[in-house]
């Protein structure tokens, strides 16, 4: 259980509030090294989908950038701290590293898919154990990351063939 960082009138038990903040941290984490991949991607993609990916890509960015600030608020609003350093993130993510050497637009575009979709299984997991806790404010803002990063998901895996296997 994390200590909370500071006093709230928020209803929510304690206890609970300080479980909630441990999980939507570790998903922050993993938020954060998403964002950072696919700027990775964005910055590095190269071949003949370049501009259709290289915009994509920093579409996808801008989303996840989006879904970083409802996590970290929520943290902060149940009377915690968001862990959201480098440091930070690089101990908790949960998330595959992003493979260093590629360049060509379908390897990112494989990359950038299997990172959606495992990033997308964590967030669903958070949907079930904010439901668990009893947080509705914290499982509907799961849930808003979780039908967003589908969408992305779906946008980025309709440049394959054949869709990446989640991890």
């Amino acid at each position: 259980m994390t200590d909370l960082a500071f006093d709230t009138s928020n209803d929510l038990p304690k206890d609970v509030r300080a479980q909630v903040v441990g999980l939507l941290n570790d998903r922050l984490a993993d938020a954060i090294d998403l964002e950072t991949q696919t700027k990775q991607a964005h910055w590095n993609v190269k071949g003949p989908q370049f501009i259709a990916l290289h915009k994509l890509f920093d579409e996808v960015h801008d989303a996840v950038e989006e879904y970083v600030d409802l996590l970290a608020e929520r943290v902060v609003q149940l009377g915690g701290i968001a862990e959201g350093t480098v440091r930070m993130v690089a101990e908790r993510t949960e998330l595959t590293d992003y493979p260093r050497q590629i360049v060509d637009g379908a390897e990112h575009v494989n990359a950038l898919a299997g990172a959606l979709a495992e990033f997308g299984t964590r967030i669903r997991r958070a949907i079930d154990e904010t439901d668990d806790l009893g947080d509705a404010d914290s499982q509907d803002i799961c849930i808003e990351i979780s039908r967003g990063i589908d969408k992305w998901l779906w946008f980025v895996e309709a440049h394959v063939e054949t869709p990446v296997k989640a991890h």
